[in-house]
């Protein structure tokens, strides 16, 4: 199978890597105070800013901005120079990362919106805290304790600064439902692309193209997926095939 293509446009993306084997890339807290360190020194580097992270016992997520094409470059120093940290700390030899790190771009607030709370509630899901921002080592941790610092490369965290505003802290700690964990595979799925005026969303296929032959209730329900999964909203699918978002909404629900 193709490599899905690099995107190191400048703008959002949310990064994910392990280590090989899915084995643990930090041990201690210390391990993990050394690998933020790292991290502010590649953004100051590459003027990056973090909006929110996660580093979990054998993995991490970023949530990051870049100003310039060269989010490789910036991941490549970040990986690197902390495989080299790891392997003097601990005398271990051989390949640390499980392979090349992992990226989506970001286009949209709703999909910004759902990796907040979505990066925020990995320590929950791997039962390492029960409440959002209760394990250490995340962005909204540094901001509900008062014993622990901002990073100085996320001081201008969209994260912190939605802090302000009513209701966003509520919201952080609502578990994503099921819909949403859909929604959110579905914008991974999706491929940019940048013509000269802005970045959208590609589609393999037009609407009349997916449900040309979807004449039977299953086919058309099939192809309502289908088209989803392709980049197209609820909402442009529930108004060409004169349904209600509603309808749309409970045929992707029931999809496992």
């Amino acid at each position: 199978m193709p490599r899905r293509p690099r995107v190191d446009f400048a703008g959002f993306h949310h990064v994910v890597n392990r280590g090989v084997a899915r084995g643990k890339i930090y041990k201690t807290a210390d391990d993990k105070k050394k690998f933020l360190e790292i991290l502010c020194k590649a953004c100051d580097i590459y003027k990056v800013n973090v909006h929110d992270y996660c580093l979990m016992d054998n993995h991490y997520h970023l949530l990051i901005e870049s100003t310039q094409e060269n989010l490789s470059l910036f991941m490549r120093q970040i990986n690197s120079n902390y495989a080299i940290y790891f392997n003097k700390t601990y005398k271990r030899t051989g390949h640390f990362w499980q392979g090349r790190y992992k990226s989506w771009y970001i286009i949209n607030e709703d999909y910004l919106y759902t990796l907040f709370r979505y990066i925020e509630h990995n320590p929950i899901k791997a039962k390492m805290a029960q409440t959002v921002g209760e394990y250490p080592f995340t962005l909204l941790a540094t901001q509900l304790n008062s014993n622990l610092d901002v990073i100085a490369c996320a001081k201008h965290s969209k994260l912190i600064k939605e802090l302000e505003e009513e209701g966003i802290q509520e919201l952080l700690e609502t578990e994503l439902r099921l819909q949403e964990l859909k929604e959110l595979e579905i914008e991974q799925k999706k491929k940019i692309i940048h013509t000269e005026h802005e970045f959208r969303q590609e589609k393999e296929k037009t609407l009349q193209e997916h449900f040309k032959k979807a004449e039977e209730l299953s086919k058309r329900n099939s192809a309502i997926i289908d088209a989803l999964n392709d980049g197209y909203k609820q909402a442009e699918v529930a108004r060409y095939l004169h349904l209600s978002p509603a309808a749309v909404s409970k045929i992707f629900r029931g999809v496992k």
